[in-house]
């Protein structure tokens, strides 16, 4: 009967041991799937259009933006956002640039020096939204983080409509964060959805970029995984 015992014993603590190793495998078997599946699943054959509209994908090692060019089209669609600070307008501002994300996160880790337990906590369980804005002048798209797709007029027009609706509006105006901002010319904003680590700050990219009409893997949760999916489903024009 001792023998017995303790080799159930033995055995459960093996499994317990075996456990963490294997919910890891798990997850990362679950992301290499997730980048390597298309979504949609079929590519639509689409003729390619002669009048495009250039949008980049910017990545850092944790958190992807979509960079959409200002031009006279898209300074009147965001003129909105110059009564919060961000100055459209200025013909030296050539990219706005967006993107999603939890609030504690966003907002409380500027830089990773200033990396806080909590922030870290409500990012891998759940937390609120927020959007992102910054203007930007030249950028080098011959860096590695970065990705250009050309877009039709209406590919464009569904992409900007799902920004558009990732607003927070209050009283037909979009939602402030006051006082919230990493410099000069950026804000933050109230957004629509929960984040946490499963549909974070890159799915929510991947998301915006099929609505554009581009592929991705079907669950992007890390910049890598989406610079994959769309290097393999995509054609990326630099």
């Amino acid at each position: 009967m001792s023998i017995s015992v303790g080799r159930s014993d033995m055995r459960r603590r093996r499994i317990v041991f075996l456990a963490p190793s294997i919910a890891i495998a798990a997850i990362l078997l679950a992301v290499v799937i997730g980048a390597l599946i298309p979504r949609p699943l079929f590519s639509r054959d689409v003729t390619a259009p002669t009048d495009t509209r250039r949008i980049l994908v910017i990545s850092n090692p944790i958190h992807t933006d979509i960079a959409i060019p200002l031009n006279d089209e898209t300074r009147v669609t965001y003129a909105f956002l110059g009564a919060s600070g961000i100055p459209v307008a200025d013909p030296r501002a050539e990219w706005l640039v967006i993107g999603w994300g939890g609030r504690s996160f966003y907002l409380e880790t500027p830089t990773w020096g200033e990396l806080k337990p909590m922030p870290v906590f409500r990012a891998l369980t759940f937390d609120r939204s927020v959007i992102h804005v910054d203007i930007a002048g030249p950028i080098d798209e011959t860096h590695a983080a970065v990705r250009a797709f050309e877009l039709s007029p209406s590919a464009f027009q569904h992409l900007s409509s799902f920004i558009l609706a990732s607003f927070v509006y209050e009283k037909g105006q979009v939602a402030l964060i006051p006082d919230a901002g990493y410099g000069v010319y950026d804000r933050f904003f109230e957004a629509h959805g929960w984040f946490n680590a499963l549909a974070g700050c890159n799915t929510w990219t991947a998301a915006a970029l099929r609505a554009a009409g581009l592929r991705t893997g079907f669950w992007n949760p890390l910049p890598q995984t989406l610079d994959v999916s769309l290097q393999l489903f995509n054609r990326a024009d630099n």
